[in-house]
């Protein structure tokens, strides 16, 4: 794994009253598992976590070697596994990569809307219906690898055809199951590789264009300082990932550390446990920044008007931004300003989900993938060039907690992703 052990913790797994507890896994049992997937790109390394709830060891649909890994286990970790091509994705083949015309493109696939096709992109292959026999219905996701005047490069295979892969497990629960009356199968195949996993890496190296198109425009560009004016004291996650982005803090950061929480609020999402020397938070709204017990010094600033931080070179350990770097409107300037405050080798964390302020969102970020938005972060990182050992985590699959307002219309925890580097 790209982290140095397992993620979630047993207290993570989902509790079944009366359930007969196991101490190995086995056929007629359910499970709970964490499925780490890692891999490498030339530009970072890669952890996508899946939290697969009553996995049915039975039932649920696993290739032999996968099957191998999770059965007969007991509790903990079950080491690592990697895969050999096709056997958690299609093989990478060369008759996938094709290049068609420009006018295949059907530019207005969506209702009222012109989408120009962009190098590096995924698009659903309804796109360009008719190609190798895709119909217009069909949302499976292609890349558009290059655009080369009235001729585009299309990749129909799968993001991660190519790369070598490793499959970690964690055993958080096993329990009897009483009985077999059917029901739905899971794909592990699907849950762990068919949403998201290689979306967030460069096609052949090349960088995305995720920069035409004005993406940093929005839909409310009034002044930002009114829109924060009135204080907002309300987490914009549920209680379930901000632990885990608590957790995932953690074990980044060094104990004693001096840490910006850049874009900060009434929380700080820190472990009081890593006992910080200071924490200077840096916000919109000083009423919310006066809330946050965790700050050692308040700064309001605007980083939309203005991109300088106010701070020495070199004066913290690690930087965070939590659910708000989707709000910057000017990226470039930022993360480098970023790497000047740090010091060489202190850490940025970059770490968002799947909610946020639509009117002042920037305009490309709701048309991402939630995948493609760590490669958006990941071209923030390579264009400042001020940062090396850069790396990507996701993780998604966590039950909603049950106290939680909507739970009764959400299964899922709001997923967490995230995209770090050191500054050089």
């Amino acid at each position: 794994m790209l982290l140095d052990d397992a993620f979630l913790v047993p207290e993570d797994a989902e509790s079944a009253a009366g359930s007969t507890r196991l101490e190995r896994t086995r056929r007629n049992a359910l499970a709970d598992v964490e499925l780490a997937l890692s891999w490498r790109s030339a530009q970072a390394a890669h952890t996508d976590v899946y939290a697969a709830f009553n996995l049915n060891l039975w039932r649920d649909w696993m290739p032999p070697e996968i099957e191998a890994l999770l059965l007969d286990k007991p509790l903990g970790q079950t080491g690592g596994l990697k895969l050999a091509p096709g056997v958690l994705t299609a093989e990478s083949n060369p008759r996938d990569v094709l290049d068609i015309p420009l006018a295949r493109f059907n530019k207005r696939y969506r209702k009222n809307l012109v989408v120009e096709p962009r190098a590096g992109r995924f698009y659903p292959k309804g796109y360009i219906a008719g190609v190798r026999d895709i119909y217009s219905e069909d949302f499976t996701p292609f890349r558009v690898g290059a655009v080369n005047g009235e001729t585009l490069t299309v990749d129909l295979g799968h993001p991660l055809a190519g790369h070598e892969l490793t499959l970690s497990a964690n055993i958080l629960d096993i329990r009897e199951v009483a009985s077999e009356r059917g029901g739905r199968a899971q794909d592990v195949q699907q849950i762990i590789a068919g949403n998201g996993p290689g979306m967030q890496a460069r096609w052949r190296g090349q960088p995305t264009d995720f920069f035409a198109d004005s993406p940093f425009a929005r839909g409310d560009e009034d002044d930002d300082g009114l829109f924060y004016t009135r204080p907002r004291f309300v987490d914009h996650l549920d209680s379930t990932a901000l632990k885990q982005v608590r957790r995932h803090y953690a074990r980044l950061i060094a104990k004693g550390a001096r840490v910006l929480d850049l874009m900060s609020s009434m929380n700080s999402h820190l472990d009081a446990a890593l006992e910080l020397s200071a924490v200077t938070g840096l916000g919109m709204n000083e009423d919310e920044l006066a809330a946050n017990e965790m700050l050692s010094r308040r700064v309001v600033h605007d980083l939309n008007r203005e991109s300088r931080l106010p701070f020495p070179d070199a004066d913290f350990d690690a930087v965070v931004c939590t659910v708000s770097v989707e709000y910057l409107v000017r990226p470039f300037e930022v993360f480098r300003e970023v790497a000047r405050v740090l010091r060489p080798g202190g850490k940025f964390i970059v770490t968002f989900s799947n909610r946020w302020f639509p009117p002042k969102a920037i305009g490309i970020w709701a048309d991402l993938h939630p995948f493609e938005r760590m490669g958006l972060v990941l071209e923030y990182f390579l264009e400042s060039g001020r940062f090396a050992n850069l790396k990507t985590f996701s993780l998604t699959g966590l039950p909603r907690p049950r106290d939680d307002k909507y739970a009764s219309q959400m299964q899922w925890s709001d997923p967490v992703y995230s995209v770090w580097g050191e500054a050089v």
